[in-house]
C-alpha cells in the first residue's frame, strides 16, 4: 500500500469509530448490509472513473449512461420480453459502442475529454426521458426472475454480490493497473502525453481502451443499479453519479493532471463516501446535504493534492541543488 492509501485507511477507521460512537446504531447488522450494498454499487463506477482520471480524462457521463442504459435493460425484458441474457449482452455492448465514441471524438477528432462527455451528459440524459417520454421504466413482472432477482440483487453468507462484483472488478482492475504493461502505458500517458508517444507508446489506442473500459464497468454498474431500485426515473436516475466517482478517485490519489494513483485509495474512497453519507442519514442530517458532503470532499482531496505535490517538487529540488553542491565542493578539492 502506497502512503497515501495507509493514511486514506486510518481517516476510515477514525471516521467510522467516530459515527459508530455518535450513533450506535450504525454497527447493527441492517445498517453495515445496507451500507455494504451501497459501496459496491456507487464502487464499481468509481473504478470506472479512475481509469479515465489516471490518463488525465475526466468522463462526466457516467450518471446519465447509468439511467439511459437502466431504461433500456428494464424495457427490453418487461416490454419486449427479451430473455434477460440476452438484454444484458445488448447493455453491455451499447455501453462499450458509447466508450468507443468517447474516445474515438477524444482521440481522432482531438476533442477535450470535458466538453465530449458533458455533451454525452445531456444527450443520454435526455434520449432516456424521450425513450420513456418522461415517464418511469419499471418491472412489472415481481420476483418472475429469480436467477435474475439473486444475481444482481441475492447475497451469498449475508454478503451482497454488488460487494462481490465490487470486490471482484477491483482486484481486477489493481492487477490490471498495477501489474500490467497496459496499466504502465495509462499511468505513462496521464504523466505526459507527448512524452509517451514520442517513446513508442500508442497514446491514441491506451485512451479509447481506458474510454472503454470505463464505459463497460458502468454498464455493469447500470444493471446492478436497475435491479436494487427495480424502476428508472430518467430525469433523476444516477443524478451527480459522476461527481461521486470522482471524489471517490480523487481521495484514492488519483490526481486529475493524471499520471498517479491507486485502485486500493479508490476502495477506500468509496467506503469513506458511503460512511459520511450514512452519518449525514443517522444525525438526521438533511439528505440534500450529500451533495455539500461530496462538494467538500472533492474540494479537500484537490487541495490535499495540489499541496503534496507542490511538497514533493520542492523536497526533489533541494534534494537537486544538494547533489549540484555537493559535486561542485567534490570538484573544488
Amino acid at each position: 500500500m502506497h502512503k497515501k492509501d495507509i493514511g486514506l485507511a486510518v481517516l476510515v477507521v477514525t471516521v467510522g469509530a467516530i459515527v459508530a460512537a455518535v450513533n450506535p446504531r450504525f454497527l447493527s447488522p441492517i445498517n453495515l448490509a445496507n451500507t455494504a450494498n451501497l459501496i459496491g454499487l456507487f464502487g464499481l463506477f468509481s473504478i470506472a472513473e479512475a481509469f479515465v482520471i489516471v490518463t488525465a480524462g475526466i468522463e462526466l457521463s457516467i450518471g446519465s449512461v447509468i439511467a439511459l442504459l437502466g431504461v433500456i435493460f428494464i424495457d427490453l425484458i418487461a416490454s419486449y420480453g427479451v430473455p434477460w441474457p440476452v438484454a444484458l449482452i445488448i447493455v453491455m455492448l451499447l455501453s462499450v459502442l458509447i466508450g468507443l465514441l468517447h474516445g474515438w471524438l477524444i482521440t481522432r477528432l482531438k476533442l477535450q475529454p470535458f466538453v465530449v462527455t458533458l455533451c454525452g451528459l445531456l444527450i443520454y440524459r435526455g434520449v432516456a426521458r424521450f425513450y420513456t417520454k418522461d415517464g418511469t421504466a419499471g418491472f412489472t413482472f415481481g420476483t418472475d426472475l429469480p436467477m435474475l432477482e439473486y444475481l444482481f440483487v441475492g447475497r451469498t453468507a449475508g454478503i451482497p454480490h454488488s460487494v462481490i462484483a465490487f470486490a471482484v472488478f477491483a482486484i481486477l482492475a489493481w492487477a490490471l493497473l498495477h501489474r500490467t504493461v497496459f496499466g504502465r502505458h495509462l499511468m505513462a500517458v496521464g504523466k505526459n502525453e507527448e512524452a509517451a508517444r514520442y517513446s513508442g507508446i500508442n497514446t491514441r489506442r491506451v485512451i479509447l481502451c481506458a474510454y472503454m473500459l470505463c464505459m463497460f464497468l458502468t454498464g455493469v454498474s447500470a444493471v446492478f443499479f436497475a435491479m436494487y431500485t427495480k424502476s428508472v426515473q430518467p430525469s433523476s436516475h444516477g443524478n451527480f453519479y459522476e461527481l461521486y466517482g470522482i471524489a471517490a478517485a480523487v481521495l484514492g490519489g488519483f490526481s486529475l493532471r493524471g499520471g498517479e494513483g491507486s485502485i486500493v485509495g479508490v476502495v477506500l474512497g468509496v467506503v469513506l463516501l458511503q460512511v459520511l453519507q450514512n452519518l449525514v442519514n443517522l444525525l438526521g442530517i438533511p439528505s440534500s446535504l450529500n451533495f455539500a458532503v461530496m462538494g467538500a470532499v472533492i474540494l479537500v482531496g484537490v487541495i490535499a493534492d495540489t499541496q503534496f505535490v507542490a511538497y514533493r517538487d520542492r523536497r526533489r529540488q533541494a534534494v537537486a541543488r544538494n547533489v549540484a553542491k555537493n559535486s561542485r565542493e567534490a570538484v573544488g578539492q
